[in-house]
């Protein structure tokens, strides 16, 4: 904290937090930094990456593809250069995968630029954004930064047979107004895992006006299994050109330390939005490494597989020993704990087993696991018996 004499007065004019909230944006004003969890760094210097089990973050346990290792090597000798400004190899490699034109991509700094950047640009004060309980964190975020207000809608009940927490889309709709400028969506969403099918998001979109814009979060889409049908926006687009989508390298590509996000939407969307896009946002090894990524197919669906068969059984483990597991497509499962939630949290990341609390979401009897490893699955449920025989 500094301190200067006011030009007037004489007086001492403290220049801490406060001082400079009072002169930032309103919708900063009251804004809460994005809490990313347990000071992970910390936590591997006390207990050492070999003895620390980190299920908290939705990380690939089965990590990148060895070609997108490779680029990252091959980029080392090039970084006193600038990445490209535009990420044309990239754009083209995604424009291939998804078979959309190369003028309809944008990239990111991790979806999460995106989603904080589609507000910037698309909501301000005086104008309602949309999305669920239970969203994704970035949503609120996003909405309160740009100083627009937030409608946040119930999601479905606790108790509701097929999809409990999930996105109640008939609420969603019946919430949007004439103040209504985004709805944020996220399929499969994170933190309850909860996804919602094809017909039910065409019916969705049927009842958005088209001056509405519609985002959909799929940063766990490539995680869904194939029978789940868990609704992607990509084959509304040519008909909606108020829909869009975020995906991301971190989760199925196993690339989170990179931080690679893309949009795919209308080119006159993305064109606006370069308008304010930072420069250089996306470094060259990053790059180079998920265009590698996207080559190596058969590595993204052993990862999904190995995936989708550990949160099976993770998922009937924990139900073995009486924990509510909800239903989830993604590679993390939310888990009801009960009022010893936070004992049981603590007691385990006091073992070196770190999992993410979800009192921040409004779920405060709830922990949120990431799917990992057998190896990690295994010590966690083991950490995981002794907690609970000693809390009992």
């Amino acid at each position: 904290m500094s301190a200067v004499r006011d030009a007037e007065s004489g007086m001492s004019v403290l220049h801490d937090e406060a001082w400079f909230a009072a002169r930032a944006s309103r919708g900063v004003q009251g804004l809460k930094a994005y809490d990313p969890g347990h000071d992970l760094v910390a936590f591997r210097r006390k207990y050492g990456t070999e003895n620390l089990v980190e299920l908290g973050s939705n990380e690939n346990p089965y990590g990148p593809s060895p070609a997108a290792r490779a680029a990252i090597v091959a980029q080392l000798d090039s970084l006193h250069r600038y990445p490209d400004p535009l990420g044309a190899d990239l754009k083209r490699a995604l424009a291939a995968k998804h078979g959309v034109e190369t003028n309809r991509i944008l990239l990111g700094n991790g979806s999460h630029e995106l989603l904080m950047l589609l507000a910037q640009v698309f909501a301000g004060p005086g104008d309602d954004v949309v999305f669920s309980r239970y969203g994704f964190a970035v949503f609120a975020l996003a909405t309160q930064a740009a100083g627009a207000s937030r409608i946040v809608v119930d999601a479905l009940p606790d108790d509701h047979p097929v999809m409990p927490l999930g996105h109640d889309l008939d609420a969603i709709a019946t919430a949007i107004t004439p103040a209504t400028k985004l709805v944020y969506l996220a399929n499969p969403n994170n933190p309850t895992g909860t996804w919602f099918g094809r017909e039910a998001f065409a019916a969705f979109m049927a009842k958005v006006p088209s001056d509405v814009i519609v985002v959909m979060d799929e940063a766990y889409a490539e995680m869904a299994d194939a029978d789940a049908d868990a609704a992607t926006a990509l084959p509304f687009l040519s008909s909606h050109p108020n829909l869009l989508l975020t995906r991301t390298f971190s989760k199925a590509y196993g690339l989170a330390g990179l931080r690679v996000g893309y949009l795919i939407g209308a080119p006159g969307l993305v064109a606006v939005m370069e308008r304010l896009r930072e420069s250089f946002n996306v470094n060259g090894p990053a790059l180079a490494a998920c265009e590698a990524a996207l080559g190596d197919v058969a590595h993204l669906d052993s990862g999904c597989e190995r995936n989708s068969a550990q949160r099976i059984e993770l998922a009937r483990a924990l139900e073995r020993r009486d924990l509510r597991t909800y239903p989830s497509q993604t590679n993390f499962l939310l888990v009801r704990f009960g009022p010893q939630t936070a004992q049981v949290e603590a007691a385990l990341t006091a073992r070196g087993v770190v999992l993410r609390p979800m009192g921040g979401y409004g779920l405060p009897e709830c922990l949120r696991i990431t799917v990992g490893n057998p190896d990690e699955n295994r010590r966690l449920l083991a950490a995981l018996d002794d907690v609970l025989e000693t809390l009992r």
